[in-house]
């Protein structure tokens, strides 16, 4: 199944892999997407889906170096480069939108931008940058339910620009510890407005992004990654942590939007999305399920046959293999990633990995 075509009311690809959404940090000049980022994205282009690395639909959520933006014209034309360069090779490409909120520094902002997050509680952990090396992370300000609309604008902006530069659709970041999970972490958010003190209000947030990307661009073309469980950026599991994302996708499925997309974080040491949470997932999301988390072929092949998702994502394989799919086609071996080069500038460790000869 892996190998065969997927069509649904809102995806139609030509084999079932997806390239996972993976930060690689070459957006050198002014956070804006260039020629390089076009030849690796196209290289990848062997994938039924490619979801793009995290771009930020804002100035503020621009937390990590090099990261992409989605939020003026040059950001526009920069994307078309790699939007032109992936249907030229025949696959679909989605663009990840994704708000790093508090998990950010300040000296990787431009001018004028500003942390932001549900609380004013600090990120535990450090991050890079450029001009300092590792730092501890900047403490945020708490957002105002004025700030709140504003982010939400922000993402109903940035999604149209997607389709401006010729993207398919875009996926919500939900997941990782980033802005939308921030509100929904009820370990980060500690609000007692309307935008926390209950699972209906924690969820608030990303019903709000989504029903406003929804309106912009029509529902069919946003997908949605989350990642209950995930204990990445100070988040963790917490009372009534399944009720919640259950409600959450319930209400989600309602939308009709294009694909929930699912991580699993244990292949990298946290704690498993247990089984029944998925199925309950799964049951409840009517629409195209993605589940992503440590997947070989194998592995893969075996989620697809017992139905329990429509879709493999598979994040370092796709990253240190250029033509993964022909690879697990062919049962070829893998070239194996090289995690020095994951966040440098230029094509090492990038561009360079080699293909199947022939």
């Amino acid at each position: 199944m892996l190998f065969e075509p997927f069509a649904s009311a809102t995806l139609t690809l030509a084999n079932r892999t997806v390239m996972a959404p993976m930060t690689r940090s070459r957006a050198v000049e002014a956070n804006n997407p260039n020629a390089l980022m076009a030849e690796y994205y196209a290289q990848r282009a062997g994938a039924g889906l490619i979801i793009t690395e995290g771009t930020s639909p804002s100035p503020n959520g621009l937390g990590y170096v090099r990261i992409p933006g989605l939020f003026n014209a040059a950001q526009v034309q920069g994307w078309k480069l790699v939007t032109d360069a992936v249907h030229a090779r025949g696959s679909k490409i989605y663009l990840q939108l994704m708000h790093t909120g508090r998990v950010s520094h300040q000296a990787n902002l431009p001018a004028g931008a500003q942390v932001v997050g549900p609380m004013d509680a600090v990120c535990p952990g450090q991050m890079y940058t450029d001009a300092q090396g590792m730092q501890p992370h900047t403490a945020p300000r708490a957002m105002t339910e004025a700030d709140i609309a504003q982010a939400v604008a922000e993402y109903a902006h940035s999604a149209k620009l997607a389709i401006e530069a010729g993207f398919d659709g875009v996926e919500l970041h939900a997941a990782n510890g980033y802005l939308i999970e921030q509100f929904l972490n009820a370990n980060v958010n500690q609000r007692s407005d309307a935008y926390g003190g209950s699972p209906e209000a924690r969820n608030r947030f990303a019903l709000d992004v989504a029903r406003a990307t929804s309106a912009a661009i029509g529902a069919h073309r946003v997908g949605i990654r989350l990642s209950p469980h995930g204990v990445f950026n100070g988040t963790g599991a917490f009372p009534d942590v399944d009720a919640q994302y259950l409600s959450l996708v319930q209400q989600l499925s309602g939308l009709g939007l294009a694909y929930l997309h699912l991580l699993d974080h244990s292949a990298m040491g946290a704690p498993p999305v247990p089984a029944a949470l998925k199925a309950q997932l799964r049951a409840a999301f009517k629409g195209p399920f993605i589940l992503a988390g440590g997947f070989d072929r194998t592995s893969a092949e075996a989620a697809l046959q017992a139905g329990q998702a429509d879709l493999i994502a598979f994040a370092r394989a796709f990253l240190a293999n250029p033509d993964l799919v022909a690879r697990m086609q062919a049962e070829a071996p893998l070239n194996a990633p090289d995690m020095t080069t994951f966040y440098t500038p230029g094509a090492k460790g990038y561009t360079d990995y080699p293909a199947l000869a022939g």
